[in-house]
């Protein structure tokens, strides 16, 4: 993970041509913190806008395509279990939209999940329209995050990872609790 002070001194150096690839390798805190620069008019927020969802979209393609193509030799590099990319791959077949969609929401479950839609063979265009739908809302609440709160970077990227599995298990429970009052 990037420090977010490195990548503050980065981007405020060189700017948007540096953000996409920041952006893929650590989108929520890269995309606070050059909101945060369009904020104080050291970045054009649409490029911004532009730029982190662009990234993110790249991103998830790319893991897609590791998924498609790799087989467990990249499973194994990205520290995914086989069983696990099964499992997730067996659930994206039944209900891959929905599935998709809460993984980038919720932050923490996107690689396994993106990567087991790619091995399960979801289409691609479905996949990418997914996480589009995920993608627009997510990328534009951090912008906004950063474009009021961005001077916090370094506390909020602290947070981000506990509260994404805070909601994942809160998630969790209720599907629980709705699948047994279910008949």
């Amino acid at each position: 993970m990037i420090e977010p002070g490195t990548a503050l001194s980065l981007i405020a150096a060189h700017g948007i041509a540096l953000v996409a690839p920041l952006a893929l390798v650590e989108g929520p805190i890269v995309t606070i913190i050059a909101a945060w620069l369009a904020q104080r008019d050291l970045l054009d927020l649409r490029a911004v806008v532009a730029v982190v969802v662009l990234a993110d979209l790249v991103g998830d393609a790319l893991v897609y395509a590791a998924g498609r193509t790799g087989g467990d030799r990249v499973a194994r590099l990205l520290r995914l279990r086989p069983a696990r990319v099964e499992a997730l791959a067996l659930r994206l077949r039944q209900n891959a939209g929905r599935l998709l969609i809460g993984a980038k929401l919720t932050h923490a479950a996107g690689a396994a999940v993106l990567f087991a839609a790619g091995a399960a063979r979801v289409p691609f265009g479905w996949f990418m329209l997914c996480n589009t739908a995920a993608t627009l809302p997510k990328s534009l609440a951090f912008v906004a995050l950063g474009w009021w709160a961005g001077e916090s970077y370094d506390r909020i990227g602290a947070w981000i990872l506990p509260v994404s599995i805070a909601l994942i298990l809160t998630a969790g429970t209720a599907l629980l609790l709705a699948r047994r009052r279910c008949p």
